[in-house]
């Protein structure tokens, strides 16, 4: 398996699912803006939609959307435990929480990454729209739970903790939600999550 990623990008997600899982498995840099992959691949030939993830399968098939991936993987490697047994509640939590990510928490930190800069109201009113999304998990984590099912780890957490940590780069920070900047200490510090980091060189 390939995985095209672009450094801290939801594709992280992805990442640190292959590194919990810890088969065989090679990624590939893709500069976005320019639809380039580090080894001069056409980067819209791989992916028409023009972002990452991509995970290219052994079979030459490709999957793209993080979600869907994240799925795929877990599915793939039932004994790693990343997602409840398909057509439990459990699972079917995840994908709600997988879906919460992706469709609200993911898309609303999308302006803060626009170029130019947003700014004055047009800041203020994205910032918002995160803060309603952020304080849902902020409120969902202050029982005492590690993760997002309770006790297990699973590929909804890889992504809830790549997405809440754009709030360090976006200088939004973490400090009003105290809960998931504990949530995000924590699965940084699991292993994988600190392999697929330094692979893509977002620590030392």
């Amino acid at each position: 398996m390939k995985l095209y990623y672009k450094p801290g990008a939801c594709s992280l997600a992805s990442h640190i699912a292959l590194r919990e899982i810890g088969g065989p498995f090679e990624i590939e840099k893709v500069d976005t803006a320019a639809q380039k992959t580090d080894s001069g691949q056409d980067f819209a030939a791989i992916n028409p939609k023009g972002y990452v993830p991509v995970l290219r399968l052994d079979s030459g098939e490709t999957l793209t959307e993080g979600a869907a991936i994240l799925q795929y993987l877990a599915d793939a490697n039932p004994n790693t435990g990343l997602a409840p047994k398909p057509g439990t509640f459990e699972r079917t939590r995840v994908q709600e929480h997988l879906n919460y990510v992706g469709s609200e928490l993911h898309k609303a930190f999308s302006p803060l990454f626009a170029t130019p800069p947003l700014k004055g109201e047009a800041r203020t009113a994205a910032e918002a729209k995160i803060a309603r999304r952020m304080q849902y998990f902020e409120d969902l984590l202050s029982d005492g739970r590690d993760y997002l099912l309770g006790k297990a780890f699973s590929v909804a957490d890889a992504y809830l903790f790549v997405v809440a940590n754009w709030a360090k780069p976006t200088g939004l920070g973490l400090e009003r939600w105290p809960h998931v900047a504990a949530f995000v200490d924590r699965v940084g510090q699991r292993k994988p999550t600190q392999d697929a980091m330094r692979a893509e060189g977002l620590i030392q």
